[in-house]
């Protein structure tokens, strides 16, 4: 005979705040190692305690505390004060039941739009947005991140700018490319002479699919979303790629400089049972468009990390890369940083010589595909601040991102 047990709600109701209270009340210790970097503003991460999730804080014994946040699956983020290399440093882990939202998201229409502290960050234009007048619709483009902002309000990205208006801020996308004896190009979205110009669809596009997660946080917010690689020149329209973009969102500061990051991991999936082949061409990948008022040749910098300018950059291979220049009269900007699990890095890099665009461009090395069954993932994080490019903060920044320190729960 089956049976059913049966719960009141006010028993339930108190073993749900009893379980509150004891995770809130519970502690570990965690060390945090710098290692063999100095670090400052460093994104940290652990697994949390199975007890913990949600939120929690790190007290260092002196009154201050640090908020840390835990995902569901849970791993916990903080961001580390200031370690010395090789330093460590311990806190008391405790379980909180709710924290302020620092890095706050709201959706609105097709945009996600992320704010820190109540100032803006990025936009995530999710399906395709309005184009500006006397532009024409073809070049209406989603998937792509457009206003992204310093700590102090200034604009760093252009969008639909009069020379590529298929430009698009912060996006990615395969020139050069082969797909069942056909060669859809994703980057030039609308672009094209004649006809093909004039056509109602694109011959090719990155279509957003879904938004799959949104959050705010006190130490980060970001979003889960898919995209559509889509070849519309066949007789009829096949997807050739699959795409997931992971994406994050923090305020830092490191030596009194305030920071705005945003780290992007993007999957590339086949769609079907053919490879894209991607044969050797200069850019093609990640690509970023600068402010419009860096369209003059002679108004954006650009720097990588071996100290080569817009010109001597172009083809190499770097780290990281800046673009900036001078917004409403001060200097703002914002860097790449390449991570080394990335294909082929350090990455080969295009710097254009005609306008503010800089993209890292996997294809300068040779012919290569992604092949059914693998993934092609690539990890950036973007440096987003208010005035020049300062090599040695980006230095420190990169290997911070390449080789974080490490937090680990201690025993008592």
């Amino acid at each position: 005979m089956k049976t059913t047990s049966f719960i009141s709600p006010a028993l339930l109701l108190a073993a749900i705040l009893w379980a509150d209270r004891q995770c809130s009340a519970a502690e570990w210790k965690l060390t945090v190692a710098a290692c063999n970097h100095e670090r400052s503003g460093s994104i940290v991460r652990f697994a949390a305690p199975g007890a913990l999730r949600g939120v929690a804080t790190l007290d260092s014994g002196d009154g201050s505390s640090l908020p840390v946040q835990i995902d569901d699956a849970g791993e916990a983020v903080f961001i580390a004060p200031a370690l010395a290399k090789g330093a460590t440093k311990t806190f008391v882990l405790k379980g909180a039941t709710k924290l302020p939202a620092l890095v706050a998201v709201e959706e609105s229409g097709d945009v996600l739009m992320f704010t820190a502290g109540g100032q803006p960050v990025f936009a995530y234009q999710m399906a395709a947005g309005a184009v500006p007048e006397g532009v024409d619709p073809i070049f209406r483009h989603g998937a792509h991140l457009h206003p992204v902002f310093t700590p102090g309000g200034r604009l760093v990205t252009g969008d639909h700018p009069a020379d590529h208006r298929w430009h698009r801020g912060i996006w990615m996308a395969w020139t050069k490319t082969e797909f069942e004896g056909r060669h859809p190009d994703f980057w030039n979205q609308g672009k094209g002479e004649g006809a093909a110009k004039s056509a109602e669809k694109l011959s090719a596009e990155v279509r957003f699919e879904a938004l799959d997660l949104a959050w705010s946080g006190p130490v980060h917010g970001g979003f889960v979303s898919r995209h559509r690689f889509i070849d519309h020149s066949g007789v009829v329209s096949e997807d050739v790629l699959e795409e997931t973009w992971d994406v994050a969102a923090y305020r830092v500061t490191v030596a009194d400089r305030p920071l705005n990051v945003i780290d992007l991991v993007s999957t590339q999936t086949c769609a079907s049972a053919s490879p894209l082949k991607l044969p050797k061409y200069h850019y093609g990948g990640l690509g970023v468009r600068g402010h419009a008022a860096w369209d003059p040749v002679d108004a954006v910098t650009m720097l990588t990390s071996n100290g080569d300018d817009r010109k001597a950059g172009d083809g190499t291979k770097a780290r990281w890369v800046h673009l900036g220049g001078k917004v409403e009269g001060a200097p703002a900007g914002l860097a790449v940083l390449i991570h080394p699990s990335n294909f082929r890095s350090p990455q080969p890099l295009r710097l254009n010589p005609k306008n503010p665009q800089i993209c890292i461009a996997p294809s300068q090395g040779g012919d290569w595909e992604i092949a059914p069954g693998r993934s092609y993932v690539s990890r950036y994080r973007f440096i987003v601040a208010d005035g020049p490019a300062d090599a040695a903060l980006l230095d420190r920044l990169w290997s911070d991102y390449a080789e974080p320190a490490i937090a680990e729960i201690t025993a008592d």
